[in-house]
């Protein structure tokens, strides 16, 4: 597909999850769709529709969410906003944390409470399969390989595709890997953040997806005057335009996944596609990041 103003997220280039899921990779999280601290409904549930929507509009084809942004929230508007679901849009979700409040999260992984998170995920879709269920984060209080058990029995009935994680190391990759297979990864990773370079680097070796969360550090790279200020001002950017280019340069297995509550930061985010950067002003970007 050639790439069209229009549609700008489909500079980014594609990767293929999975093997069998392939995407642009410059995608949508969609926590910020929610209310205040990720908990209850957004102010505007309108205008979070009409961002959704405007996301597909801009060839943006990989979505990914959580049970616990809401919780529910975010899934529920992502079926008001876009069912029936465009051919070939990927929806990813999570499950695996609990909510107690804004901005409270605890880990459970117990088989029977993944196994009910996805079932209501499957509902608040409107889908019979999940494309990519992510465990959000690993529960210390329940053998790891009972969690994705579960997630692999579910893969196995035909509720789930693929099974990624969240937030985990190398070592439990790869212990994650020998009860069932892993396409995909999502850690925090930005300019000013790099400390998951190993596990990017262990992603890139064995062909999974690697989703950063945190993508833009909100605020301190995108702040006047900021580290990339005067590069983004040089090449007609905005510094968050600039991280979100260097992250698409950094690896082929980097799916950035930027989020937003409003239309014009949506499309300010998925104009970055379009900014091609040399090898030079990556390194100078890491630099300054």
């Amino acid at each position: 597909m050639t790439a069209t103003p229009a549609r700008p997220a489909t500079a980014a280039g594609t990767f293929s999850i999975g093997g069998d899921l392939c995407v642009h990779r410059l995608g949508f999280g969609a926590m910020r769709i929610t209310g205040a601290g990720i908990w209850g409904w957004p102010d505007d549930p309108d205008e979070a529709r009409r961002v959704l929507r405007r996301a597909v509009e801009l060839g943006v084809d990989f979505i990914d969410t959580a049970d616990s942004y809401g919780p529910f929230v975010s899934e529920i508007l992502i079926r008001e906003a876009l069912h029936p679901y465009p051919e070939h849009l990927v929806i990813a979700t999570k499950a695996g944390l609990t909510r107690q409040g804004p901005d409270l999260w605890t880990p459970v992984g117990r088989p029977a409470y993944l196994r009910q998170e996805v079932e209501l995920s499957l509902r608040h879709l409107g889908v019979e399969r999940i494309d990519l269920l992510q465990l959000h984060r690993i529960d210390p209080d329940v053998p790891l390989e009972d969690q994705i058990g579960e997630l692999a029995d579910m893969r196995e009935e035909g509720k789930i595709r693929h099974i990624g994680l969240s937030e985990v190391s190398v070592e439990e990759i790869e212990a994650a890997r020998a009860v069932a297979p892993i396409v995909s990864v999502q850690n925090r990773y930005n300019l000013a953040d790099r400390e998951a370079e190993p596990v990017l680097g262990y992603a890139e070796r064995n062909g999974i997806a690697f989703i950063p969360w945190f993508p833009l550090a909100t605020g301190t790279l995108a702040r006047p005057g900021g580290p990339l200020a005067a590069a983004a001002q040089k090449r007609g950017a905005t510094p968050s335009q600039l991280a979100l280019a260097w992250l698409l340069h950094r690896s082929p297995v980097m799916l950035p996944i930027p989020g937003t509550s409003t239309v014009a930061h949506l499309e300010e985010n998925v104009s970055a596609a379009l900014i091609v950067l040399s090898d030079d002003e990556a390194k100078a970007l890491e630099v300054a990041g």
